[in-house]
């Protein structure tokens, strides 16, 4: 394990170590790519909690149940392994691929301004949540907000007008009152 630390606007997260698996220092792996697989596409991982960043490296991976349990390169022992849990799994954003004109990543989505219809000021895009039906918006209240109200907004078509990364602003269909 290296310690190279990236700028913190450098990475995104793509996953959670959480428990180990097995006695031979493999993890399970809670995957936020869809498919899920795909998090071991990336051969390097940089783990993060808290202030500390440890770059690893991907021995193996594979799907195990609804999860992914990985293999770190170097790590062999179940102990060692168990002080990994919780770490976030982040990559380079450099090292994201590209996607079409009309596909966003979430982690761009987030700290846009939320401003409905009626040019009302909600908040900001804290996170987006995964869902059976649809990804949904936490927009938190921020400056100018026009009220200290949560807002959880579906991420579809019929609610999200527009997305102006330029300007930071996302334009939804919604009423304040809902």
């Amino acid at each position: 394990m290296s310690k190279i630390p990236p700028a913190a606007d450098e990475l995104v997260v793509l996953g959670k170590i959480g428990a180990v698996h097995g006695v031979r220092g493999e993890v399970r792996v809670h995957s936020f790519t869809e498919p899920m697989e795909n998090l071991l596409d990336y051969p390097v991982w940089q783990l993060r909690r808290d202030n500390e960043i440890k770059q690893v490296k991907l021995a193996s991976g594979r799907l195990q149940g609804k999860a992914l349990a990985a293999k770190i390169e170097g790590l062999d022992d179940r102990e060692i392994a168990r002080t990994l849990t919780g770490y976030e799994i982040c990559v380079l954003r450099s090292e994201l691929p590209e996607l079409a004109d009309d596909e966003l990543y979430w982690h761009q989505l987030e700290g846009l301004k939320v401003i409905n219809q009626d040019q009302q000021l909600f908040g900001i895009v804290d996170h987006l949540l995964e869902t059976g039906a649809n990804d949904v918006l936490v927009v938190k209240p921020c400056a100018g907000s026009i009220d200290d109200q949560e807002r959880l907004l579906p991420y579809t078509q019929q609610c999200v007008q527009s997305v102006d990364l330029t300007a930071g602003e996302m334009q939804v269909e919604w009423d304040a009152d809902f």
